[in-house]
């Protein structure tokens, strides 16, 4: 069986029934736990999410449960009118994170979950990343840019 319609359809059941049992905002940001921290499990889990993992053990598809994980944030953010933004700093950025919140809630209207994670190789600046649109600030992207326009107004290799 295809593996993105395992994701999906696991995604979905996990999604309705946390919707049904009115736990869905606490199992989502238990799973953005899971996700960032490489999978190490918070203690104590949700109940919701202890079922759900039992059931997937008890139906064989453990394998799937990261990429089902993710899934299941992207359909929960989309149900409940929410943006993904994921902002990418240099350095850690605390005061950052939350004028991004601020500007794109101010912008879109929508509640905004803010994914914070740092990257040492943007040398300064940042990026963000919402609905699958990055926007660029970071240093490392100046530098490719002031390359490319050199090698072009030059035409020669560096």
């Amino acid at each position: 069986m295809n593996s993105g319609a395992i994701t999906k359809r696991y995604a979905r059941a996990l999604l309705l029934y946390t919707q049904e049992r009115g736990s869905g905002e606490r199992v989502c940001e238990q799973v953005r736990q899971v996700l960032r921290n490489d999978g190490q499990i918070p203690q104590p889990l949700e109940p919701d999410l202890e079922s759900f993992v039992a059931f997937l053990a008890q139906k064989g598809r453990l394998d799937y449960l990261r990429r089902i994980l993710r899934c299941f944030v992207d359909l929960y953010t989309e149900s409940a009118g929410l943006k993904n933004v994921q902002l990418i700093t240099a350095i850690p950025a605390e005061g950052l994170a939350e004028q991004v919140r601020d500007s794109i809630e101010r912008r879109s209207g929508s509640r905004v979950l803010i994914e914070s994670e740092v990257d040492p190789s943007l040398i300064g600046g940042f990026r963000v990343i919402v609905d699958g649109q990055m926007l660029d600030a970071s240093v490392r992207r100046q530098l490719e840019l002031l390359t490319r326009q050199f090698v072009e107004n030059h035409n020669r290799i560096v």
